[in-house]
């Protein structure tokens, strides 16, 4: 059986996941058809985008739209502007699929309104889950929104989990490339500078994710959101330092069999999966070369010289305002370390002295969080300071 042609939107299509999808929507000899795309401050790239693919509606949240030249969009593209053009797009009944791909908390509110309008997510945006993981997972279950995870952990579990029942599950194990310093002494990776943190040796990311992965904070993450988009316990999930980046996670079932999903370190793979789901096609993503020889290394991380590990497990078992707090005082340690305000070594010690003194809410509404989330940011501003 053939799956109709797929109607996006993209949120946050101008960043590092927006443009893959573009690349696989391109590639997909009109099965999936592009009807929306947002960013925040790309303007002149979101309009190419627009010319390339001719959608229904584009959305620009930033205040630079205003004053922006939109003389370039194609004719039939309607420009909306700000949160409440992003509430309108994903709500648009011809949309089949939001992808959500803008980075940070700022993708909260598209993912919700997607959900709330009962659309499929294909969710990048980590961050929804790990600050509001069971509001939005209880959320989805009322209106029957189906989420499909694009990071490429989380797609490898949800690929790997079709291979036996959920009752049979023992436990998932996400895998970890150890970032630039998986190899580096302790006393090393305190003097790191920023280009160390961002000169990744297998994945091409953004500067927020890819200094997530030096610290292994966007493995802390990945666990949080796991506990809530596979309902797991924290003991359910373990890590591994695997550095080639091919097998990008693994599940293992109660007989001890382990199925592991494998594929060269390309994010088109998870994103067309996302898009096409249940069906498999052919696409852009890389393939491996089966001529050559191939290693694969897997060890157990190491706590000490990365502690954002232990945060992500407390988080996980935790949660609460605990996943709101460590994401956005890690944001803004992130963003004080690109600046030059925080070394790379004070951004973990930060988001746990953050963590520790914040207020703990058990059962917080989405507002509660969203005010967490701006205490948490202010409070690192003044850990800077001190």
């Amino acid at each position: 059986m053939t799956i109709a042609t797929r109607k996006i939107a993209i949120l946050g299509s101008t960043g590092s996941i927006g443009e893959s999808t573009v690349r696989v929507a391109l590639a997909s000899q009109g099965r999936i058809e592009v009807l929306g795309l947002s960013s925040h401050r790309r303007l002149k790239r979101l309009v190419e985008q627009a010319q390339q693919l001719t959608p229904e509606w584009i959305v620009a949240t930033g205040g630079e739209a205003a004053n922006f030249d939109w003389s370039g969009l194609p004719g039939s593209t309607r420009l909306l502007v700000g949160d409440e053009g992003i509430s309108r797009l994903v709500r648009q009944p011809e949309i089949d699929i939001v992808v959500s791909a803008i980075v940070g908390s700022a993708g909260l509110a598209g993912t919700w309104n997607a959900v709330d309008a009962g659309k499929t997510v294909a969710l990048a945006n980590k961050e929804t889950l790990v600050m509001a993981g069971p509001l939005v997972m209880e959320l989805a279950a009322r209106r029957k929104s189906r989420i499909i995870p694009i990071d490429s952990e989380h797609s490898a579990v949800f690929q790997a989990l079709q291979a036996g029942r959920r009752a049979d599950l023992k436990r998932i194990i996400l895998t970890a490339s150890g970032g630039p310093f998986r190899t580096w002494t302790a006393e090393a990776i305190a003097s790191a500078t920023i280009d160390d943190a961002l000169a990744h040796p297998t994945w091409n990311m953004g500067r927020k994710i890819t200094v997530d992965s030096a610290t292994m904070m966007n493995k802390a993450l990945e666990i949080v959101e796991a506990r809530w988009l596979f309902d797991l316990a924290p003991e359910e999930i373990e890590v591994v330092v695997h550095p080639q980046s091919i097998v990008h996670s693994m599940v293992e079932f109660v007989d001890g069999s382990v199925v592991a999903q494998m594929s060269p370190p390309d994010m088109k793979l998870p994103i067309q999966y996302a898009l096409t789901f249940p069906e498999r096609r052919e696409g852009p993503a890389a393939r491996f070369d089966w001529t050559a020889s191939h290693r694969l290394e897997f060890e157990p991380p190491d706590l000490q010289r990365f502690p954002a590990l232990t945060l992500g497990y407390e988080v996980a078992r935790a949660g609460g305002t605990s996943g709101a707090v460590l994401n956005a005082a890690n944001e803004a340690a992130v963003e004080e370390f690109l600046s030059g305000q925080l070394s790379f070594a004070e951004i973990v010690p930060a988001c746990r002295s953050v963590l520790e003194h914040h207020s703990f809410d058990s059962k917080p509404s989405l507002d509660d969080l969203l005010k967490v989330d701006r205490w948490a940011r202010k409070e690192i501003s003044r850990w800077v300071c001190t």
